[in-house]
């Protein structure tokens, strides 16, 4: 369980190791941050820590009263947030990578400054990969503003992984590519529905890779290389975390998880430049 105040606000319970690092790389988006922050802080087991980057411009985004406020929460409960200055901005491969590094957890959690996890996620991802024992599980982030926007043919592509997780090879020329339609709009909470999966259930499909919410084994994840690739990028590009999960996925594998509990805020993208994609650079156009 989590800790919880003893008794009185700021008399957190004995401390334990984090079985997790939560791991946000930020820039502007305040009132975002703040409910990212909110979601953590409503969360129960395992222990976690969070570990913040940040890259806004002037004032650091913890001095926003609204993301101050949910700090303090965080660690009343007596869980650590480190907050951290990262500048200048060299891109969101290097942000991770610095995140990556200052983790110690034997699992880290990048989570994006704009999604909100619902109660228990975090518990449900914890046991699904220790379950799994694969490289990652992520929980593809869900735009609740297309509810009622029910998209039978991007659905198709859904797969459960009915046994183990296995590795697998994943790139644009493969059919497996294709998932990637999965984790458009309110897809997924459409197919949870339709497996009538409890809230405490879950279960693994096959992915092309996850945005804005992944889990990752740590050791698996280094030993892959993380984000070490970031000096071979410019400052502006992206494809960063795809990069790295086809990687993590072929040697350890990686899925997806059902029901995803992350709901994106659908604010604008603070990557707006795409022109680079991190995985054409990393693992070769061609995909080698």
């Amino acid at each position: 369980m989590s800790r919880r105040w003893s008794g009185e606000w700021g008399r957190p319970a004995p401390s334990q190791e984090p079985a997790l690092d939560v791991l946000i790389p930020s820039y502007g988006r305040a009132a975002e941050l703040a409910v990212t922050l909110s979601g953590l802080a409503a969360q129960d087991g395992p222990v976690f820590s969070v570990i913040l980057s940040d890259q806004t411009d002037g004032e650091p985004v913890w001095e926003e009263p609204a993301v101050a406020a949910m700090v303090r929460v965080l660690r009343a409960q007596g869980r650590p947030v480190t907050l951290e200055r990262n500048l200048p901005r060299r891109g969101v491969a290097q942000q991770r990578h610095i995140l990556l590094e200052r983790s110690r957890a034997a699992q880290v959690l990048f989570l994006d400054n704009d999604v909100w996890l619902e109660p228990g996620m975090i518990a449900r991802m914890h046991a699904a990969l220790n379950e799994a024992g694969c490289g990652f599980v992520g929980a593809a982030v869900q735009g609740l503003s297309f509810l009622d926007d029910y998209r039978e043919h991007e659905l198709e592509p859904l797969e459960l992984w009915e046994r183990a997780v296995r590795p697998e090879r994943v790139r644009r020329d493969d059919p497996s590519f294709g998932r990637w339609a999965l984790h458009n709009a309110a897809n997924l909470t459409h197919a949870a529905a339709e497996l009538s999966l409890a809230r405490e259930d879950w279960r693994l499909y096959k992915v092309a890779w996850v945005g804005g919410c992944v889990l990752f084994n740590r050791e698996a994840l280094v030993e892959c290389g993380g984000f070490k690739f970031w000096d071979q990028l410019p400052a502006d590009h992206a494809g960063e975390d795809v990069a790295a999960q086809w990687r993590v996925m072929e040697r350890y594998g990686g899925a997806g998880i059902l029901p995803s509990g992350a709901v994106h805020l659908e604010s604008p993208t603070t990557v707006p430049h795409r022109e680079t994609d991190a995985a054409d650079v990393v693992l070769g156009v061609d995909g080698v």
